[in-house]
C-alpha cells in the first residue's frame, strides 16, 4: 500500500501540465459518464456501491473532515479513511460523534478503514501489542459507524516462512477482537509482501480461521503485483469478498518492479476488470468497489477533480460489463 517517491517536476512544466491536464479530464470525465449511460448493462441496476479510498488524495493532506466532504462532493456512496488520519482528526479535537452524525447528514457509510495493526507477527509481545492496537482502531471505526478493517500482514512484510496455520489462528483472534466492536477485519492481500501475496495464501488464512466473520480484501494491483491469478476470483462467493479495491495498472513497469505509485484510474490500464467484475456478478456479488490509488501525478491535481474522475471510471468499468442474459 506504501507508494515510491517520483522526481518532482520543475515549476513551470508542472503547471502547463496541470492545466492541459485539468482539460484532458473534463473530456475524459464527460466520455466516461456517456459511456456509462449509454452500456448495456444499464438496463439493469448495478449490484455494487462505489467507496473513495482517502489514499487516492491522500498527497493533498486535507484532513478527515475535507476528505470525507470531498467524496460527498464527488457523488460516492462510502468511504475507506485512514487510521492515522483518524487519530490526527482527535488528537486535533475532532469529536468521533460528531464526525458521525457529519457523515450520516451526508450519507455517506464507513464501509472499512485503513489499519496497520500487526496482528500476525511470530513475536509474541508484538502480536500482544498489534491486537491492543487493533482493539483500539476497531473502537474508533465504530465511532464512526464503520463496519469493517483492513488486516494487511502488516511486520511480517519481508517473512517468507510464515506458517499459515498459526497465522490463521492469528487472525481468528483479530476477528474475536471485532466481535466485541462489531468491526470486521478483512484478510488483505499484499501483493509485494512475501506473505499473503498470494490470493490463495490468504484465502487459506481466512478458512483455516474457522470464524462466520472470515473475509478476504482483494485488490487489482496486488493480485497482479502477486501474481495471483484473476479467474480464482470467481471461486469467491459474495459474504468473502465485501469490499474490493479498485485500481488498474499499465503493462510497463512489468509486474515484477511495479509499484503502488504506478496504479491508474480503472479501465485506463491492462488489469482484467471486466472479466473479475463479471464472474463476481454471476457469484451474486454485492461488495463494494473502493477506489485505491496512490499516483503522485494524481496527488499533484485537484482533489474533487480527481474523486469524481475516479468514480466516473469506476463506474464505466461497471458498465462494460455485459447484461445478464
Amino acid at each position: 500500500m506504501f507508494a515510491m517517491n517520483h522526481n518532482r517536476r520543475q515549476f513551470l512544466s508542472t503547471t502547463a501540465l496541470a492545466a492541459c491536464g485539468f482539460a484532458a479530464t473534463t473530456r475524459d470525465l464527460r466520455a466516461e459518464e456517456g459511456a456509462a449511460a449509454r452500456a448495456p448493462f444499464r438496463k439493469t441496476p448495478p449490484p455494487f456501491r462505489y467507496c473513495l479510498n482517502m489514499a487516492t488524495i491522500r498527497g493533498q493532506k486535507l484532513g478527515l473532515v475535507k476528505e470525507i466532504e470531498t467524496a460527498a462532493a464527488a457523488g460516492y456512496d462510502a468511504v475507506e479513511p485512514w487510521i492515522g488520519t483518524i487519530n490526527d482528526y482527535v488528537k486535533d479535537g475532532g469529536s468521533l460523534k460528531d464526525m458521525a452524525k457529519r457523515l450520516k447528514d451526508l450519507n455517506l457509510t464507513v464501509e472499512s478503514a485503513i489499519g496497520f495493526a500487526e496482528w500476525i507477527v511470530d513475536d509474541d509481545a508484538r502480536r500482544a501489542k498489534g491486537l491492543e492496537t487493533a482493539k483500539h482502531d476497531m473502537d474508533m471505526v465504530a465511532q464512526l459507524g464503520g463496519i469493517r478493517i483492513a488486516a494487511p500482514p502488516s511486520g511480517a512484510t519481508n517473512q517468507a516462512d510464515m506458517d499459515l496455520r498459526k497465522a490463521a489462528e492469528r487472525y481468528r483472534k483479530l476477528c474475536e477482537v471485532g466481535d466485541a466492536t462489531g468491526v470486521t477485519p478483512m484478510v488483505e492481500v499484499w501483493g509485494f509482501s512475501k506473505c499473503l501475496n498470494k490470493l490463495a495464501d490468504s484465502m487459506f488464512v481466512a478458512l483455516e480461521a474457522g470464524h462466520p466473520r472470515a473475509c478476504l480484501l482483494p485488490d487489482f494491483y496486488h493480485l497482479h503485483k502477486g501474481g495471483s491469478s484473476f479467474v480464482s476470483m470467481n471461486q469467491l462467493s459474495k459474504s468473502c469478498v465485501q469490499v474490493f479495491h479498485m485500481n488498474d495498472y499499465p503493462a510497463d513497469p512489468p509486474r515484477e518492479k511495479i509499484t503502488d505509485a504506478d496504479r491508474i484510474y480503472p479501465g485506463d490500464g491492462i488489469a482484467p476488470i471486466t472479466e473479475t467484475l463479471q464472474g463476481m456478478i454471476a457469484n451474486g456479488s454485492t461488495a463494494v468497489l473502493s477506489l485505491e490509488l496512490f499516483n503522485r501525478d494524481y496527488w499533484k491535481q485537484d482533489a474533487l477533480e480527481v474523486a469524481k474522475t475516479g468514480l466516473a471510471k469506476m463506474k464505466a468499468s461497471v458498465a462494460r460489463v455485459p447484461a445478464p442474459g
